[in-house]
């Protein structure tokens, strides 16, 4: 617990950093872009908007009042839309959660089938699996965009390029970050695999009459999980990262978008609000995967 604090502790501060880091003067910044033209301002044109964002402050006391406003729920008000950063986001945040989510599942379900159908048979189908999950996690999430788009929308016609229904719209965005992040997993697990397959209890098992799927499901997959599962927080973390790119390649709405545009527009505070809040989910899913080692492997529990 002390040390998932100290993970939100230090991404909420590096966040407040790029704020104030970050070159030209915050003020002048939001009347650009509130008047739509970039220029230099006069201090008397600064003066008010800098007093409003508390910019005239020590560094200190907007470091303070930063951390104050967090616990009271408060990401600020963003510089573009006029409007708390949480409204912005969850207006977002529901379609990226529901493209991540899909992601992370498939990219189990492929990575499970996969390791079990391949992970410890001969010598070429061992050589096999394993160079599937090499290749597919070096692979670019925006080349595997553009390829699955290329077959399955433009010349299968099978699926919308873009929008689409919401089961529709969702496979060949969710399939992006899917792919890499399965053949990653993928690697984690399979050695875990191969390992667990020559424990005693596997042999012990073949004697009874058990047959080699249901030793590999029932009993090795469970062992070998614990690997993959170790990683579920960055991997989810980096799946809500990635969304940037399924979402702008799909034209799909969610954070990935929006964070692209506040990019474009300077626009800091939804910048570091959806920084801060992927750092939170991380921080959080890991907390998550740490209770449920004891649930998958009793021997951790004592």
């Amino acid at each position: 617990m002390g040390a998932a604090v100290l993970v939100a502790w230090g991404a909420v501060t590096a966040a407040f950093l790029a704020q104030v880091a970050a070159p030209g003067d915050r003020a002048t910044a939001i009347i650009n872009l509130r008047t739509g033209q970039v220029q230099e301002r006069t201090p008397e044109e600064i003066a008010p908007i800098a007093a409003e964002y508390g910019f005239d402050r020590p560094v200190v006391q907007q470091y303070l009042g930063y951390l104050g406003g967090l616990l009271r729920g408060d990401l600020g008000t963003s510089y573009q839309q006029h409007r708390p950063v949480w409204d912005i986001i969850g207006e977002q945040v529901t379609a990226t959660l529901v493209l991540t989510v899909t992601a992370l599942v498939a990219a189990w379900l492929i990575m499970l089938v996969w390791v079990v159908a391949t992970a410890g048979r001969t010598r070429r189908v061992r050589g096999l699996g394993d160079g599937v999950d090499t290749v597919l996690a070096s692979l670019p999430q925006y080349w595997i965009g553009v390829v699955l788009m290329l077959v399955f929308a433009l010349g299968l016609g099978w699926l919308p390029v873009v929008g689409g229904g919401p089961v529709t719209g969702l496979i060949l965005p969710a399939l992006t970050l899917a792919l890499p992040l399965a053949g990653f997993l993928g690697q984690a697990t399979r050695t875990e695999f191969e390992r667990t397959l020559e424990q005693p209890f596997v042999l012990s098992a073949r004697v009874r009459g058990m047959g080699d799927t249901a030793i590999r499901v029932r009993h090795v997959l469970r062992h070998a999980a614990l690997a993959p599962l170790t990683l579920t927080g960055w991997a989810l973390g980096a799946t809500i990262s990635g969304a940037v790119i399924a979402e702008s390649l799909f034209t799909r709405q969610g954070l990935g978008r929006t964070l692209v545009s506040a990019v474009e527009a300077r626009d800091l505070p939804v910048v570091t609000g959806i920084v801060v809040l992927i750092a939170l989910v991380y921080v959080v899913v890991n907390l998550v995967v740490d209770a449920l080692y004891p649930l998958i492997d009793p021997r951790l529990a004592s």
